[in-house]
């Protein structure tokens, strides 16, 4: 048996934590945990990063890498975001597989084919579910998906769990429609607190069930990553945890022989 592989999202690890300290702090910790990928995250730097840092630091743990910018792939006015292009080539620099987005303001008179010239050659453009009324819907991202298939469009989704909570969607039903495109699964529960704001949350074993029901939508060993918070007065060994139990979770049945 195999255990596929997780991601951190560096989120994780606290905002301010993070950024007194610097993403790359956190890379021998990943490593010491047994995840096989890194997430940077764009909004922890204080500017633009040095590309080249980022893929020495990755490759000195053996670590993969996912480039996550906090980038709307259509503008509210529904032309492509002009940063994407330089994001995609940060992102390559960078050594990642992948460069995270979100959906923005799509609607069917945008121009995929403006995306197809930055496609095919560098990283995978993942395009994620996010927490807002344009791009945390299912219908938008469906049309969407499905208009870049007719074109033959090399795009992917990033399937975030938690953040379909926040415009009152179903998990199940987005794993069921969207399951084809999903190559990246972003994992964190979501309470409401007594002051009605939703938060990310460690999973409970409930919580568990639900992602192993969720992931088998998606292709096998599709990588999944923590994106809830990780603190404890034992970080090493909490994180090691986590990651051992997302790794746990759609494990493929052991191949019998004779």
């Amino acid at each position: 048996m195999h255990a596929n592989p997780v991601s951190i999202s560096l989120s994780s690890f606290g905002a301010d934590a993070v950024r007194q300290r610097g993403q790359a702090a956190y890379l021998e910790l990943l490593a010491e945990a047994g995840a096989s990928r890194v997430e940077w995250r764009e909004e922890l730097f204080d500017a633009l990063p040095d590309a080249a840092a980022l893929a020495a630091a990755s490759a000195a743990q053996g670590l993969e890498s996912l480039y996550s910018a906090p980038l709307e792939l259509w503008r509210a006015d529904g032309r492509l975001e002009p940063a994407l292009a330089g994001r995609l080539r940060l992102a390559g620099e960078a050594g990642a597989v992948a460069l995270k987005v979100s959906l923005g303001h799509y609607r069917d008179e945008c121009d995929l084919e403006a995306l197809r010239p930055l496609l095919g050659q560098g990283p995978v453009l993942l395009v994620e579910n996010d927490q807002t009324v344009q791009g945390g819907r299912v219908e938008p991202l469906l049309r969407f998906f499905r208009r870049a298939g007719e074109l033959g469009l090399p795009l992917a989704m990033t399937f975030d769990i938690g953040n379909w909570h926040w415009q009152g969607e179903s998990p199940q039903q987005a794993a069921r429609l969207l399951g084809p495109w999903v190559r990246y699964v972003h994992c964190k529960a979501v309470r409401r607190r007594e002051d009605g704001r939703l938060v990310a949350v460690p999973p409970q074993a409930a919580d568990l069930d639900e992602w192993e029901a969720l992931l088998a939508r998606f292709a096998p060993g599709v990588p999944r990553a923590i994106e809830y918070p990780l603190a404890g007065d034992d970080l090493a060994s909490l994180t090691r945890e986590q990651v051992e139990q997302l790794a746990q979770l759609g494990r493929a049945p052991e191949v019998r022989h004779g």
